[in-house]
């Protein structure tokens, strides 16, 4: 008896970690993009962590889609790619999350953006990982967006949000962002130091929802009472008419520095956000 009783004690967490999100298997999902260095939009390394993606996303039980499109840039055109995970359910109704898979251009430097870029694919990967097999009320669709950032130094004007712009002109188009409950953008959420505060250009009922979700799940130390507005992938979904938020840890020192690297980074912080949102995802389909 005491034998089993252990046996259990042993088995217990690897049976939690698969039923709910691993921060340790996002982290090393995270370390993995890194790993490839920097990934502007239309490098070989950003293409190497499309085709790793697309690799991970083999043993996930979903439709993939691989969304290219070509933009215009100050740099002249560049091919991009958006790649879309649906989980099908029956209810014809939707839940998005989504974030960005490229890092900022930085000629000369290596900046490897773990937590801009690198933490909100990985976190992505984790929940496919956690989605795969599950029955589904609502699609869930996990996308991650390439072309968030600027080609050139500064953010202005269309040189940003390539991939989130594509996206949302499509499924405004074809009729998907009619059936979307609700698009969860992720950004840089995997600081040691996690402090998401509350976007303010995003949906207020969504908002309300994640920090209710938040607090009762004992995190709300972590999505704090303070507000600020920031440009991200929500916005040109906002536009199309979708509710959607933006959660970004935006107080970062080593945000756009060559400093951005995996050592400021938490299992903990990545596990947190992505217990949230897939507590969200949750009471998104009993609505």
């Amino acid at each position: 008896m005491f034998r089993a009783q252990a046996l259990l004690i042993a088995v217990l967490p690897a049976l939690l970690s698969a039923a709910g999100v691993s921060g340790a298997s996002a982290l090393e999902f995270t370390r993995h993009a890194v790993a490839f260095g920097p990934r502007p939009s239309g490098s070989e390394a950003n293409h190497q962590l499309q085709a790793y993606i697309l690799t991970q996303l083999k043993t996930c039980k979903c439709q993939v889609t691989e969304d290219p499109f070509t933009p215009q840039t100050p740099k002249g055109p560049i091919a991009m790619k958006n790649i879309l995970a649906k989980f099908p359910g029956k209810s014809g109704k939707a839940v998005v999350i989504t974030g960005h898979y490229d890092t900022k251009l930085f000629p000369g430097r290596k900046f490897v953006g773990a937590s801009d870029g690198g933490s909100s694919t990985g976190l992505l990967l984790e929940l496919a990982r956690v989605l795969a097999g599950q029955p589904r009320t609502d699609d869930v669709y996990l996308v991650w967006l390439d072309g968030e950032e600027a080609v050139r130094t500064e953010w202005a004007g269309e040189d940003n949000l390539y991939g989130s712009r594509h996206l949302a002109e499509k499924w405004h188009k074809d009729g998907t962002a009619a059936k979307i409950k609700g698009l969860i953008n992720v950004d840089m959420i995997g600081d040691k130091h996690l402090d998401i505060d509350q976007e303010t250009n995003g949906n207020a009922a969504l908002n309300r929802l994640v920090w209710t979700t938040a607090s009762e799940l004992g995190y709300a130390a972590y999505f704090t009472r303070n507000t600020r507005a920031t440009e991200d992938d929500h916005i040109p979904f906002i536009k199309v008419g979708i509710p959607a938020i933006d959660l970004i840890d935006f107080d970062y020192e080593p945000w756009h520095t060559d400093e951005d690297t995996m050592d400021k980074l938490s299992a903990q912080s990545l596990e947190i956000v992505g217990t949230v949102v897939l507590d969200v995802i949750q009471r998104l389909e009993r609505q």
